[in-house]
């Protein structure tokens, strides 16, 4: 992608795999599982294009609220990709970090999750993170109450180093997929500047070529943080 400017972060909300997999007649199921491969994929394309960081959002916290067979296989592919299929994950070269409240996870999808994150702490040169039972207000909520046990006030600065992206600079390009047009209480604090791409493809769906016109897209924007910019 010649003569394009590349975000340094982009983050992805993977929405449409169940609804994928109804319009084919196939379990829901099913598109969580093909979601989870075209992660893989999208996000390895992303690094190879040299975006070093990329974040996915994989479960909400309004995901937990879902029915618990679902919830079930839910944990189960975590178990598979975390476990038995880490090397789909490993094979990025990247170190792997989770955002979210993982302790409310069945013990043995913390221990997959954890093991895979240790596996992949020496890599440097891209980041990862999973957003797993994560959401934006209860993360506030928490960095607020955290403040607070400090007994001092917060500045901007300071505000940030107790959110979950602590050191990771924001996103600087946010896609959503599946149609809907709505952050849904994903990195609410972190967006404050962030470029919104919304595609109506669902996630499983959503291929390389999708991801590069995102990018030549948001290449395309005027980004002027309030300033006058540069038309």
């Amino acid at each position: 992608m010649r003569n394009i400017k590349l975000p340094a972060h982009i983050a992805f909300i993977m929405d449409g795999n169940g609804r994928w997999a109804k319009r084919r007649f196939r379990p829901r199921a099913y598109g969580h599982k093909m979601g989870v491969q075209n992660m893989t994929k999208i996000c390895s394309h992303a690094f190879k294009l040299g975006i070093p960081i990329v974040t996915v959002y994989a479960l909400s916290t309004e995901n937990l609220s879902r029915p618990q067979d679902e919830l079930d296989e839910l944990f189960d592919l975590i178990r598979l990709y975390f476990g038995k299929k880490r090397e789909k994950l490993t094979e990025l070269q990247v170190k792997i970090n989770i955002l979210g409240d993982i302790s409310v996870l069945p013990e043995d999808v913390q221990q997959d999750i954890l093991a895979v994150t240790e596996e992949t702490a020496h890599y440097g040169e891209g980041l990862l993170n999973i957003c797993i039972n994560y959401g934006a207000r209860q993360e506030i909520v928490r960095a607020v109450n955290t403040a607070v046990s400090y007994g001092r006030f917060a500045d901007e600065a300071s505000f940030k180093e107790l959110l979950s992206t602590a050191g990771i600079p924001d996103p600087d390009l946010i896609v959503r997929t599946g149609g809907e047009v709505r952050l849904s209480n994903f990195l609410l604090y972190q967006a404050a500047y962030a470029e919104l791409y919304f595609s109506k493809k669902m996630w499983p769906a959503f291929g390389r070529r999708d991801l590069e016109r995102a990018i030549a897209n948001y290449s395309a924007r005027d980004r002027r943080y309030g300033n006058i910019g540069r038309k």
